[in-house]
């Protein structure tokens, strides 16, 4: 078996290949390790990377192996982890220089729980400052690109996490979403990324709770391989009071059949968005596959208010309530952006912020009718694909120019704002070979929902085996 081979090897087949003998856990984490070495100066998807402490956590885990011990459902298995989410021991920047040199003394609870599986943590990825953003760039280790085209960003504020998986720098990685920030970076690098339910993976300790928006998930190649992880981090944990009650949740084995009877809307639009041609072009090609598998496809009329400006409110007013007091001693060395809305959040009234809840319970309202016809809802992911690494933001969609009218992630935020599972899922390219995505949401708590419908769609329409150029020249 070569490396690349190793490299790009889903995670459920890697435990299992360790667990039988065929791979060795100290090979793993060396192959992952050489190609982090390899491709990490290329497109900085990590900012931390810990390898004499994988190679020890490796040496351990072969040991275990040999001696015939039980093993967790992860044992040997390269993991991620976004530079957001505490790690005992290892630096926790939050991409900022404010936190540049914090050491958290304990690990996050998804942590806490991979490593019990015996997943073997090898970085931190990068992530913008805070999170505060949908492309991953920051002051304190720059900007990730792009595996399939350097010259264009990752997404965010997941970024370093997909570019990582994407480019073979390990299987797993631990990414959170608090409007569109594991969906974002996986449609822009064409993983498959998992935002579930909310509460469904417990929090803390770290950053506090951004206003019920936040969601720890999955990025990976393949949906088992999400299926796998969540099975992992996902269940009840007194720590988090927010956490769903259900424990020792099981999504495997996925169903491997059709999806006869399942009721599918589909929307290119959510009634107030632009999208670009290409990408809607790709994503209605998409619909024919969930027919073709038995799914009743119907395209649904929403008449939904633009949910962009009460997201901006409560988003601004969050980091406000964190960061106000940092002001005056590091405005200099924060991201201009972040410092211009953490102002805004710093001028909008209470009466505004209590307008903007309410217009947010008003969204489920209206959201919430759709979900008692259908089982899922379809849109595309982004608005657009992934765009230009020296730019933070798109000033024209389907030939609409300017600000605030274009909004080129209008599908993620508005499912945060309601708490429902959804995953974006590769579902084609463009013509110059980068990745589009298309989203798939749930009814509320119907994680299961949303990886049966994703499996049946990879095993229809595969996208695993498509990989980057990186140094190649050449898609494979």
């Amino acid at each position: 078996m070569n490396t690349s081979e190793i490299a790009y090897m889903p995670a459920l087949e890697m435990a299992e290949a360790i667990r039988e003998k065929k791979l060795s856990p100290v090979e793993v984490v060396d192959v992952v390790l050489a190609r982090i070495d390899e491709f990490n100066p290329k497109f900085n998807a990590y900012c931390t990377v810990l390898a004499e402490d994988a190679r020890k956590q490796a040496k351990e885990a072969e040991s275990l192996v040999m001696k015939g011990k039980k093993l967790g459902p992860l044992h040997g298995v390269p993991v991620s982890v976004k530079d957001l989410i505490f790690t005992r021991g290892v630096r926790t920047t939050f991409g900022s220089r404010i936190y540049e040199n914090l050491v958290p003394d304990a690990d996050d609870i998804v942590v806490e729980r991979l490593r019990a599986a015996g997943a073997i943590l090898v970085g931190k990825t990068n992530t913008p400052e805070f999170g505060f953003m949908g492309v991953t760039d920051n002051l304190l280790f720059g900007a990730t690109r792009n595996p399939w085209n350097p010259e264009r960003h990752a997404g965010g504020s997941s970024g370093g996490a997909a570019a990582a998986v994407v480019a073979g720098m390990a299987p797993l990685a631990v990414g959170s979403d608090g409007g569109g920030s594991i969906r974002i970076p996986s449609s822009f690098c064409g993983a498959f990324g998992m935002k579930p339910s909310y509460g469904r993976v417990p929090r803390g300790p770290g950053l506090p709770e951004w206003q019920t928006l936040s969601h720890t998930g999955t990025i990976t190649r393949t949906v088992a391989d999400a299926a796998l992880m969540l099975e992992v981090i996902a269940g009840r944990d007194d720590h988090d009071r927010r956490s769903l009650p259900e424990k020792k949740l099981k999504y495997l084995p996925l169903p491997e059949g059709d999806l006869k009877g399942l009721k599918v809307a589909w929307s290119s639009d959510l009634g107030y968005a632009l999208v670009d041609p290409e990408v809607l072009a790709v994503i209605t090609s998409a619909l024919s596959v969930f027919e073709s598998l038995g799914a009743s496809v119907e395209e649904a009329s929403l008449e939904l208010e633009h949910q962009g400006p009460v997201f901006g409110v409560i988003w601004a007013v969050t980091l406000a309530s964190k960061l106000a007091s940092y002001l005056d001693e590091w405005r200099e060395k924060l991201n201009p952006q972040l410092v211009r809305m953490v102002e805004r959040g710093m001028g909008i009234s209470a009466m505004d912020y209590a307008r903007a809840a309410l217009a947010r319970e008003e969204f489920w309202g209206k959201i919430q009718p759709l979900f008692e016809r259908y089982d899922v809802l379809l849109t595309p992911a982004t608005a657009v694909p992934a765009f230009d690494i020296n730019t933070y933001q798109v000033t024209e969609i389907a030939g609409v120019k300017g600000t605030p009218t274009v909004d080129w992630t209008p599908f993620t935020y508005p499912f945060n704002f309601t708490g429902q599972p959804a995953a974006s899922v590769p579902c084609g390219w463009t013509e110059d070979g980068l990745p589009i995505g298309l989203q798939i949401v749930g009814r509320r708590f119907a994680d299961a929902t949303v990886l049966r419908a994703a499996a049946a769609f990879e095993r229809a329409a595969p996208w695993a085996d498509k990989r980057p150029p990186l140094d190649s020249g050449t898609h494979q």
